[in-house]
C-alpha cells in the first residue's frame, strides 16, 4: 500500500513538474521545476531501494540543473521581466502543510509497518553501493562509456554555442550602452 501511494503521489508531482518546465515562458520558472522535477524522480529509486541511484540522481541530475541554472541567469538577464504576484498566502501555508504532512508520512510509514519486504533482498555481504559498481562496469560497461561520451560531446558542444553566441552579443552592443560602462567603471574607479 506504501508503495502505492509513494509511487502515484510521485509520478504526479514529476509530470507537474515537467509540464511547468515545458509550458512556462520564463527560464527561472522552468528551471526551478525541472530541478524539482529531478528530484522527484529520485523518489522513485528510493522506493524501490536504490538508495546509491536516488543520491546520485539528486546530486548529479539536480547539480547539473543547478548549474544550468546559473548559466542561464549569468547570459540572460531573465529576472528583469519577472513579476512577484502576491497570492493567497493561506493557500500557500495550506498546500506547504499538506505536502509535509504527506512526506513525513510517507517516509514514516516503512518504519511503522512490520509487513513491507523487499521483492530483490541484497546480498548479505555486498551493499548497493557495491552491487551498482558490479553491474554498471560488468553488464553495462559499454553503455555507461557511451553515455559519458555523449555527455564530453554535448558538454563541449554547449561551450562553443555559448562562446558565439557570447561574441555575438557583446559586438551587438550599441555606443549608449557602451558609454554608461565607461562611467560606471569611471565612477567605481574614482571612489
Amino acid at each position: 500500500m506504501f508503495e502505492a501511494v509513494a509511487f502515484y503521489l510521485f509520478a504526479f508531482l514529476t509530470i507537474s513538474m515537467f509540464f511547468i518546465v515545458v509550458t512556462s515562458s520564463q527560464a527561472l520558472y522552468a528551471l526551478t521545476a525541472l530541478a524539482a522535477g529531478m528530484i522527484f524522480i529520485s523518489a522513485f529509486f528510493f522506493i524501490l531501494g536504490a538508495d546509491f541511484l536516488g543520491a546520485i540522481q539528486i546530486i548529479v541530475y539536480t547539480g547539473a540543473v543547478m548549474a544550468l541554472y546559473a548559466f542561464g541567469m549569468m547570459f540572460f538577464d531573465t529576472t528583469r521581466a519577472v513579476k512577484e504576484k502576491q497570492g493567497n498566502k493561506f493557500l500557500v501555508v495550506g498546500m506547504s502543510t499538506i505536502a509535509a504532512v504527506l512526506i513525513v508520512l510517507i517516509f514514516s510509514a516503512p518504519m511503522l509497518s512490520t509487513n513491507i519486504t523487499a521483492l530483490y533482498p541484497s546480498v548479505g555481504d555486498i551493499g548497493n553501493t557495491q552491487e551498482v559498481g558490479m553491474v554498471l562496469f560488468t553488464k553495462y560497461l559499454i553503455p555507461f562509456e557511451l553515455a559519458a561520451v555523449m555527455l564530453l560531446v554535448a558538454m563541449i558542444s554547449g561551450i562553443v554555442l555559448a562562446g558565439k553566441k557570447m561574441d555575438a552579443s557583446l559586438t551587438l552592443m550599441n555606443a549608449q550602452e557602451i558609454a554608461e560602462m565607461k562611467n560606471e567603471t569611471i565612477k567605481k574607479a574614482l571612489s
